[in-house]
């Protein structure tokens, strides 16, 4: 999944957009973004609109319920990070005044790919550079990290 030239991403206004905007590369990772994007309005209704809050509150019956879901990607080890992603996130917006004064305090793209890296799971480095282009942090054209980082701009 690359960033798409007809979508132009947009600064979430709240910590449920940030949350949305992790989980969609968290749960494309190894899939086609064809079948994320299919399944992607069951997903945000069965994670409560991505409120950090109540997703952070999920139990483990909440997981067995979501790996049962048909409107959901039922992968256990991704449902489970989402849930602790969530609890992080509420962490950093709370010790950053913001979860977007987190983003902006990291520095260069490098930089807080390896910060979101560092802070949540399941993200890899493509899936920290979508994440940071779709929430509207300056990141150089997919071409061009592409090339650095070795991999196919497509």
């Amino acid at each position: 999944m690359s960033p798409s030239p007809e979508r132009k991403p947009q600064k979430p206004v709240s910590l449920a957009g940030y949350l949305e905007a992790l989980s969609r590369p968290i749960f494309s990772t190894g899939m086609s973004w064809r079948v994320v994007q299919a399944k992607w309005d069951g997903i945000r209704d069965a994670f409560d609109g991505f409120d950090p809050e109540k997703v952070a509150a999920m139990t483990p019956a909440d997981v067995d319920r979501l790996t049962e879901d048909r409107r959901v990607i039922r992968n256990r080890k991704k449902i489970e990070a989402i849930i602790g992603d969530a609890k992080r996130m509420i962490e950093l917006d709370h010790e950053h005044g913001g979860f977007r004064h987190y983003l902006e305090s990291r520095g260069s793209t490098h930089e807080a790919v390896a910060a979101l890296r560092r802070e949540f799971r399941f993200l890899g480095e493509t899936g920290a550079y979508i994440f940071l282009w779709s929430v509207g942090e300056p990141v150089p054209s997919h071409e061009q990290w592409a090339a650095v980082h070795g991999k196919h701009a497509a």
